[in-house]
């Protein structure tokens, strides 16, 4: 008997991001040099040359990446002139995927710093629009040291 199909696969999280870029071999090199992405698959558009699917594994998480295919209604946060959305990116070392990142093309948009929170946590663009926060847990904090910190931060 075959063996049951698991409605999650293997590897995967309930939830996977998937990002539309242009130019979807630039990004997948980009996510390579600045969080150490692994490709694990791509396949070829309609065109033979833009990327229709591409499976890249950073950390412990997938993400799926594909070239803009307006005449589909399939655009990247350029298109939309902006992103409403926030990758966030736990990691050992959060200085040194921070440096990495923008020496491989990123934008800073919130300065590397530790937060009120417990993070080391800085917030960035990359070049094809999509926006992440890259952070490292610093401290485990209760909820009360965490309000009082937030007061302080907001000067309340």
């Amino acid at each position: 008997m075959a063996e049951k199909v698991k409605p999650v696969p293997q590897g995967f999280h309930t939830v996977t991001p998937h990002l539309i870029v242009r130019d979807a071999h630039a990004a997948i090199q980009f996510y390579k040099n600045a969080f150490g992405a692994k490709e694990h698959s791509r396949a070829p558009g309609p065109d033979g040359k833009s990327i229709m699917h591409a499976e890249l594994q950073i950390g412990d998480s997938i993400i799926f990446v594909n070239d803009e295919f307006p005449e589909w209604g399939v655009v990247s946060p350029l298109a939309l002139n902006g992103s409403a959305v926030t990758i966030h990116l736990y990691v050992e070392d959060a200085d040194a995927v921070w440096n990495r990142a923008l020496n491989a093309g990123a934008k800073e948009l919130m300065p590397l710093d530790n937060a009120f929170w417990g993070d080391r946590y800085g917030k960035l663009a990359d070049p094809f629009g999509h926006h992440w926060s890259i952070a490292s847990h610093l401290e485990d904090l209760t909820p009360e040291e965490m309000a009082k910190r937030a007061a302080a931060a907001f000067g309340g």
